[in-house]
Parts: C-alpha cells; structure tokens; sequence
C-alpha cells in the first residue's frame, strides 16, 4: 500500500551487518524511506576477506569447486582452469542476459539489492566488501537497474534477475539498462553518474552475486507487507458492513473463543468487538448483544409485527473462525519469509575457519514458492467473505431492510443504486480465487540439462502474490464503496438521517470518512454517498480508491491500531 519515491523529510538510515533484516526494515528500504549504511564492524570486513582468500587459494591450487574451477550446472564436471576462473564469472553474467517481459516493479529491484547486500555480509560467500559497496551507493542514489519480469525458476535461486544487478553494478559489457531520476541509462553511464569504474570479477564472485533467493524473497517480503495492511483493511471494512447488517455480537464474546482458543479466532473476535464498539456514537440496540438467550428483533416487519432473529447466518456468526486462520497463516508466512530472506542462499557457501566449501541446495526457493501459493489462498478468502456480505447488503431479505442494492433516492424508480458495481467486484472474486491455485505441486521444469530437475518456483509464486494484491485492492477500493454506502442507510433507518458516522466506532469511522474525502463528498444527514445514479461517476471515485491503497499512507494510519495489535500478538516473540 506504498509506492517508492523520494521522501520530503531526512531519511532514516538503516546499518547493514549480515544480522537479521526484519520486513519493517525492509519496507522502508524498497519504498525508499531508508537510506543504508555498511557497518564499521572490522570482524565484518575480516570474515569477508577469509572467504576470499579461501577461494583464492582453491582457486591457486586447482581444487575442484563447484563454479570457481569448474562450469556451471549441469556443465559443473567440465573443469576451468585457474588462470580462466575469473573471465568465466564474467561469462556467467553474459549467458544469463536472458529476462524478457515488463520490468518488475522498483520497489522488489531495491528490496533484492539490499538483502543481496546484507546476506554477502555474513562472509560465507567469498566476494570483496567493494561489490557490496556497489549495491548500497547504486540503492542510496536510486539507480535502479531494470529487471524483467520473466527469467526465474527458483532453482539456483534467481540467476537471470540477479544478474541484472549485477551487470548494472560491475559495468558489464554486454550493457544493462538503469532507472536513475526516472530516465533509462545503461550500466556504464550509472557508473559515471556515481563516480564509480567498471569493475572486474574475481574467482566465484559473478556466481555469489547471482546465485541465491534474495530476488524472490524480496517480492515475498513486499507481498507479506502489504497484505497485512490489507487484512487489516479488510477487518475494517467487514465491521463496518456488519454495523449496517445489525450484526449480533454474541460471537464475538470471549467466552465462545475460549473453548475454542485457536490464536487467530480470539485474536479476530477480540478486534471485531472493538471495531464494532470502542468509541461508538451511537448504540444501534438492535445488534447489542443478548446474555439471556432473548430473539433479536432486526428494525423491519411483517404485518406489522416485528421479525425475531435467534441468530445470524455464517458469514457473520462465524466470522472469527473463518478470518483466524487467515491471521494465523498470515503470521507464519512472515515468520517463513523473513527467515529465507536472511539466509545464506548460494553456492557453493565458503567456511573461511577450514577451508572447506559445502556444495549444497540453500538456493531452492521451495519455502517461498510455498509460502507464496499460501497466501494467495489467504487473499481469495478474504475476498470471497467480502462478496458474500456485499450480496447479503444488496438484498432486502438478507440485508435486515435495506434498500435493493443500496439504492440511495429511492423516490426515482430508474435509480438502480450500486447494481453496476456489484458485477464490477463479481469481475473481480472469481479471478482472486484462481489466483489461489497452487504453482509450486502443479508445474515441473526439468531445465538446465536435467541439472534443475527440481525447481522452487519461487520467482512465478511471488509475483503472481504480487498480481493477486493489486487486483485486491482494486477489490477492497469496491467493497469501500459498499460499506459507506450502507451504513448511511442504515443511519437513515434507524436514526432518521443519512450520516453513517453516528452508528460507527472510532477504529471503522476514520475509514469511513476517508472514503468520503477521497470521492470529495462530505458526510451529513441529508444523502448517502450515493444518491442519485448519475450524480457521479464511479468510475472516477474508483480511481482515486484504488490509488490511495497503491500508495496508502492516510488508509495506512487510519487501521494502524490493527497492525499494532497483530504484530504484538503474533510476532513480537518469533
């Protein structure tokens, strides 16, 4: 829900060590609300020069190691000899100019860089301190290479998007374009630009720069960010359409969750109860909660005589059990994400103490790839409970009275209210659904000579994450429309004006009133948000919806006290 672009305020600088980069930190990186810094720390700079020399010496000696003194992949039994090692890493870089498509967005080529960066800190790698002094001053003057979409497998970690990078930092010949101040530069007039030369690889360098799972796990990392900001979005907005269903709150009491005490379930039903209550204008005492077992009458008739409800249907009763394990799972792919992005992820990894090299697979992208199908599941979910209180407003038998799609002047019988909206975010569900199929069990690639015969998939899984967030939010930017819509009616019917505000709770309002500043209208008791069809364009208020939960500083601040609370509960001890 942020975009990167230049602050107007002093940036924050974050030190760098090979210590754990946390996914706020990362955050601010690839929105560029960070500057970075190396640390001074000299045992970081002696265990980076130990796995040098280590190389150096295998290098010298003629050991057989994977990609220093031999080919790569399935090539790696064809041996290269010492004096060639060098030019072979540089080779590395020339066969793997190979991405094709859009370039992926900046924000993941930022977060890539610096966990590139962070993780050959850790000295297990065998590249000088230099390389990783390109990637901070190209990520600290924004020059940010274009890395194209399509190039990934997982296997071998990201080697095609890698090497974007690293042809822009070293001043490769085969040329690599960069973003510098919006203009498209190639590599040798970045290098300029930064007071920089081109730089020639050593032995396993190349290999180290392109060789592991930070491409993948920064896109992961961005996914994971943003999708907390919209889980909170999305409870939010769910609280605001149960306010205007008269939800019952009996479900959401402690004693349920209870004798049931799956973390996510208390922890959702804990935040259902305060966005329905804490600060409340106005108590509808057709929702208050009823200890004594008493039918609740829900404000409409039948011959006059007033409708009991014993209790309300799944989608709201069962809120809590349905949107924990989302929570919950929401948590654990964090917890898996910002593990694998702070691991050491090439090959082969270099222990300086013994000399030894360990040929092995860190580089698999199979937790991210995993944890990335998950959570495009998680996003389908919270849409599809979305559309199922959307269709329950809509309709009068369900919707407890409300008018017929949220119709607002009810006087003119052409008016069809949010009718057309409704097929819009029917447009929409379905595909975020799709979205949720697995790629990682359903896909095989045997690539590479058969080498790859295994492959984490990580890349595709990540950003398909990324496709399902940007559809979400253009999702969440209808159901917006839908919750204010709705509660201005449900103002009209039970208060006698249109202004929403006053069955509404502290947390829900701020929303609320959001949406209302950024379609330009101004709550009050004599309309709802809509009132006659053609006294707006949707279209136009969609637009501006849409942009604000791309940027999301102001709707960011508004659910802060929800992503306080989940990050207190669920990773403040992980």
């Amino acid at each position: 829900m942020s975009t990167a672009h230049p602050a107007a305020h002093p940036l924050r600088t974050l030190t760098i060590s090979g210590g754990v980069l946390d996914l706020n930190a990362l955050h601010q990186i690839s929105t560029g609300a960070a500057r970075l810094s190396i640390t001074s720390d000299p045992n970081v700079a002696s265990q980076m020069k130990a796995a040098c020399r280590a190389v150096d010496r295998a290098t010298d000696e003629g050991w057989s190691v994977y990609g220093v003194t031999t080919g790569f992949g399935g090539m790696a039994d064809v041996p290269v000899p010492y004096d060639m090692a060098a030019a072979s890493q540089n080779n590395l870089l020339s066969f793997l100019a190979t991405g094709i498509g859009d370039p992926v967005d900046r924000r993941h080529v930022r977060a890539a860089m610096a966990l590139r960066a962070n993780v050959l800190l850790r000295g297990h790698s065998g590249v000088r301190l230099e390389l990783v002094d390109r990637l901070v001053k190209f990520l600290n003057a924004d020059a940010i290479p274009v890395v194209r979409a399509l190039g990934s497998i997982g296997a071998s970690g990201d080697l095609v998007p890698l090497a974007s990078i690293a042809r822009a930092i070293t001043g490769h010949a085969t040329g690599q374009a960069v973003c510098v101040d919006g203009r498209y530069i190639d590599n040798a007039c970045a290098l300029k630009q930064l007071d920089l030369e081109p730089i020639q690889l050593r032995s396993k360098e190349g290999l180290a720069l392109v060789n592991g799972t930070s491409f993948s796990a920064a896109i992961a990392a961005n996914c994971v960010n943003e999708s907390r900001q919209l889980m909170a979005l999305t409870l939010n907005v769910n609280a605001i359409m149960m306010a205007a269903l008269n939800v019952q709150q009996q479900p959401f009491e402690p004693f349920v969750h209870e004798l049931k005490p799956h973390p996510g379930q208390q922890w959702t039903a804990q935040i259902m109860m305060r966005l329905l209550n804490e600060g409340a204008r106005s108590k509808n005492p057709d929702r208050q909660p009823d200890h004594n077992g008493h039918p609740e009458t829900n404000g409409s008739s039948t011959n006059g005589k007033p409708q009991s409800r014993v209790q309300d249907r799944y989608a709201l009763r069962c809120f809590p059990q349905y949107f924990g394990s989302i929570v919950e799972n929401l948590a654990r792919i964090g917890q898996t994400v910002t593990t694998e992005m702070n691991g050491v992820s090439d090959n082969p990894l270099v222990d300086s103490r013994h000399n030894t090299f360990f040929q092995s697979g860190n580089f698999l992208g199979q937790y991210i790839s995993r944890t990335m199908d998950d959570l495009r599941t998680d996003i389908g979910m919270m849409a599809k409970h979305l559309d199922v209180q959307i269709a329950t407003l809509v309709a009068p038998e369900f919707s407890r009275g409300l008018p017929p799609s949220l119709q607002g002047n009810s006087a003119l019988p052409f008016n069809m209210g949010l009718k057309g909206l409704q097929i819009t975010g029917n447009s929409i569900m379905p595909m975020l659904s799709w979205y949720g199929n697995p790629i990682a069990s359903h896909y095989p690639t045997h690539a590479e000579q058969f080498n790859q015969n295994i492959n984490g998939l990580s890349w595709g899984s990540a950003n398909l994450a990324w496709d399902s967030i940007g559809l979400f939010q253009k999702y969440l930017a209808t159901a917006l429309i839908f919750a204010a819509q709705a509660i201005d009616l449900r103002a009209k019917q039970t208060l006698g004006h249109f202004d929403g505000r006053q069955l509404l709770s502290n947390m829900t309002v701020a929303v609320y009133q959001h949406v209302y500043n950024l379609t330009g209208q101004a709550p009050g008791a004599r309309r709802p948000l809509v009132f006659d069809d053609g006294d707006q364009s949707l279209e136009y208020w969609l637009a501006d919806l849409v942009g604000e939960l791309e940027d999301g500083n102001k709707i960011a601040a508004s659910i802060l006290p929800i992503t306080e609370s989940f990050e207190a509960t669920f990773l403040a001890h992980s």
